[in-house]
């Protein structure tokens, strides 16, 4: 017999891929200056009822591949306590990226949502 809680971590983990990109942008759209990881962290937790919360380590890669792909600049400032700090803002092209993938996720959202309606 097979355990459920395995198929459902897989099936977060999947979920989580493109989710996760898309809240970084959402969150750094959001934000009045630039921001660094840990606030990033934090304010996904802080807006996203804890739903992304624990996947810390896993923003990084992110943030680098979203700045990769041209949609986040960053820099690097010195900080007071510890190392520097990479801070990220979502730049016009991340903007525009944005709400491309908006419309995409309120499309599927959608569609996932008539497909379950009625079963319990």
């Amino acid at each position: 017999m097979s355990d459920p809680d395995v198929h459902l971590r897989k099936f977060q983990k999947e979920l989580s891929t493109g989710t996760v990109s898309l809240a970084l942008l959402a969150v750094l759209a959001r934000a009045p200056e630039p921001m660094y990881g840990y606030l990033i962290a934090k304010e996904l937790e802080r807006v996203g009822d804890g739903v992304l919360s624990g996947k810390q380590s896993a923003l990084y890669p992110v943030l680098r591949n979203l700045e990769g792909a041209g949609l986040l600049e960053s820099h690097v400032e010195p900080s007071v306590a510890g190392p520097p700090r990479r801070y990220y803002r979502i730049n016009d092209d991340g903007r525009a990226a944005l709400r491309q993938w908006i419309a995409a996720w309120t499309a599927t959202r959608d569609s996932v949502e008539s497909v379950l309606e009625g079963i319990n």
